[in-house]
């Protein structure tokens, strides 16, 4: 008799669960409150640009293998482009100075030793220091863990620590930013290769999953939102989507929550959550980058902190971003756009543009907050948690994303 998985909620982490369990042989519905799938990491077209953009800027690393396997299982690899090194571009705004990082394509980070390859003014030792954070607990503050100063924490270790942990650095999880550095610079260049969905997140990450999973009589239900639930035991035996819609779970049935943490709390007031979250604000407009535009630009002494190039648009990340929620739209916009013009030597009036600006865009990822993240597993034999903001040993990234669901289903598969 086939078993059935009941997905709450179709964002990545959700589809990552599903997508594994259907390929197993369960039966899946996923059922998804809103009309659209993806979460925080979907596509959409914008009317005001008149493009397809992405309701946010992700950057996916080579080594992220569960994004890589979960793109891989829906046969879309070849839409997550890149380099075929890993090199990084900066450019600092207040100096001028520009330089590029190249972590080559070895699985040792022999880059180190090379000055031409490094941070420039910096030297082995100062890479060196940063070793008391790969091991840190996660109780422990980045401020606490290594020196928040100086050429390399400011070129470097600044920047990608924010853009990892959305809060500023040195009060964020020494643990979180130590399992970052472990699976980035100190795997190599193989591991550190930039992949961007250049097609939309949607297309590389969302739509191919929702095809595939009707192709293997999934049901995929929009705008059907969980409401309540009924237990028995230790057991969820229904799913309560309304009054007159009702689903009775079979003794063999599981359901995966991937919902964002709130919802979680609201449904399972048992359950621990983060309660602290930062905002990240995204920028887009519509102008051509000039050719041979790096795809990605990490920017140094200015608002703009990531520049993504794409084929019709140039956008922008700011992570901790707070304190630009309230910000006049026309005047950042203009602001944003004066310095995208210094970083790529453009000379032309503000195009049509599109500010996002999400207020809980990851939970704040400080030991505090941590603390309160929750494992795959419930009070309930049947019932399972994903989702970024779950105990995933990383901070609120894709991969992490995508490892809570397949952790989620590896767990409904040992159940057998």
């Amino acid at each position: 008799m086939q078993k059935t998985a009941h997905i709450i909620g179709a964002g990545v982490s959700g589809l990552s669960a599903a997508v594994r369990l259907v390929n197993a042989g369960f039966k899946v519905h996923v059922h998804e409150a809103t009309q659209q799938a993806g979460g925080r990491c979907r596509s959409y077209f914008d009317a005001q640009t008149q493009l397809q953009i992405d309701n946010g800027n992700h950057l996916v690393l080579s080594g992220n293998s569960h994004v890589v396997a979960y793109a891989k299982s829906i046969g879309t690899e070849a839409g997550l482009v890149g380099p075929p090194r890993a090199q990084f571009a900066f450019a600092d705004i207040k100096t001028g100075k520009r330089w590029q990082i190249d972590l080559g394509d070895g699985k040792i980070p022999t880059w180190l030793f090379d000055k031409t390859r490094r941070v420039p003014d910096t030297s082995v030792a100062d890479y060196l220091a940063l070793s008391p954070l790969i091991w840190s607990s996660n109780s422990r503050l980045v401020g606490d863990a290594i020196r928040c100063e100086g050429v390399l924490y400011d070129r470097l270790v600044q920047p990608l620590l924010l853009a990892a942990l959305n809060v500023d650095p040195p009060e964020g999880s020494a643990g979180l930013a130590g399992a970052i550095v472990r699976e980035t610079l100190l795997a190599g260049g193989q591991a550190c290769r930039p992949l961007i969905a250049r097609a939309g997140l949607s297309d590389v990450l969302v739509e191919p999953a929702i095809e595939l999973l009707r192709a293997k009589g999934a049901g995929v239900h929009f705008g059907h939102e969980l409401r309540g639930y009924t237990m028995s035991s230790d057991r969820v035996t229904e799913l309560k989507f309304g009054a007159d819609d009702v689903i009775t779970l079979g003794s063999d049935d599981v359901v995966v929550m991937a919902v964002p943490p709130w919802a979680a709390k609201s449904l399972l007031p048992g359950v621990k959550t983060p309660t602290e979250f930062r905002a990240i604000v995204n920028a887009h407009f519509n102008y051509v980058p000039p050719a041979g535009h790096a795809p990605l630009v990490g920017v140094v002494g200015g608002v703009v902190e990531w520049l993504f190039a794409f084929h019709n648009r140039l956008s922008i990340t700011i992570s901790n971003g707070d304190r630009f929620v309230n910000t006049p739209r026309e005047q950042f916009a203009q602001q944003i756009w004066d310095e995208i013009c210094k970083i790529s030597n453009i000379q032309a009036p503000l195009p049509a543009w599109q500010i996002v600006r999400e207020r809980r865009a990851t939970f704040a990822a400080t030991p505090a907050q941590d603390a309160l993240r929750p494992g795959t597993r419930t009070d309930f034999k049947n019932l399972f948690l994903a989702g970024d903001w779950t105990d995933t040993g990383l901070p609120a990234t894709i991969e992490g994303s995508v490892r809570s669901g397949d952790r989620a289903a590896d767990l409904v598969l040992a159940m057998r």
